[in-house]
């Protein structure tokens, strides 16, 4: 099972880093709650050549070993990019693995490849590595202030940067009630609003200023204004040759 090393930020106590692992890898698509602003990035999408989602939303399933927190990832050709997104981990059921059986979340981009996603969604997904924080914070310490958090990203883009995406968290689903329609939509699950051990789920994504596009370095960050805090992560993008 791979695993990776967290540091733990709770707002009552020291930090502390965990080693955590992951057995499933979720992608939500189309969590959008104001379905006008998710319209528009449809039609962004569309104009790309990607068709219209079955459902909304969409959870789709990747490989664990695409979550990574590197500084750097390898692309094929120029086609892919970068979306900000906030992302939940849970481990043991039994709080062995450190995360004491909560909810834990961090910041990451679902760096997807554009051309390949008009052929297929979940290919285009499972192509490109997902950089996440290195830091996470418990969903319990801003549980009663969720609606105020902002995600926001930079990117650079031939030698320029430039903000790329800006909002709060209430243009995606909240993220209890995504983890619960996960459980019972996929999973036939009992609505437990938990996610099932060692999982992570990312939480979807807003459009893009000035529409979606290919940069050289992606920044992301999500924001609580409420304890002063932040969580960043930013990753720098290799174009690889497409030899046919």
């Amino acid at each position: 099972m791979p695993h990776m090393l967290f540091t733990l930020l709770p707002a009552d106590s020291h930090s502390r880093t965990e080693d955590v692992k992951i057995r499933n890898l979720i992608v939500a698509g189309w969590t959008g709650r104001d379905r006008d602003a998710m319209e528009r990035h449809i039609v962004e999408l569309e104009e790309l050549g990607i068709k219209r989602p079955k459902s909304l939303p969409v959870f789709y399933r990747c490989s664990t070993t695409c979550v990574t927190q590197a500084e750097a990832i390898q692309v094929p050709g120029d086609a892919s990019s970068g979306e900000v997104e906030f992302i939940f981990f849970r481990g043991a059921a039994d709080g062995a693995d450190g995360l004491e059986s909560e909810l834990w979340f961090g910041v990451g981009s679902d760096h997807t490849e554009r051309a390949v996603e008009a052929v297929g969604v979940t290919i285009s997904k499972q192509m490109c590595d997902k950089p996440v924080s290195k830091s996470l914070w418990r969903y319990s310490d801003v549980a009663d202030h969720w609606d105020q958090l902002i995600l926001r990203s930079h990117a650079v883009i031939d030698g320029e940067r430039a903000l790329y995406q800006e909002g709060r968290v209430t243009e995606m689903i909240h993220p209890i009630e995504l983890i619960r329609q996960y459980d019972t939509d996929v999973r036939g699950g009992e609505n437990s609003g938990n996610l099932p051990e060692f999982s992570a789920i990312f939480g979807g994504t807003f459009a893009a200023i000035g529409g979606i596009r290919p940069a050289a370095r992606f920044e992301m960050e999500l924001e609580d204004p409420v304890l002063n805090r932040s969580l960043t992560h930013a990753y720098e993008i290799e174009e690889l040759p497409v030899e046919g």
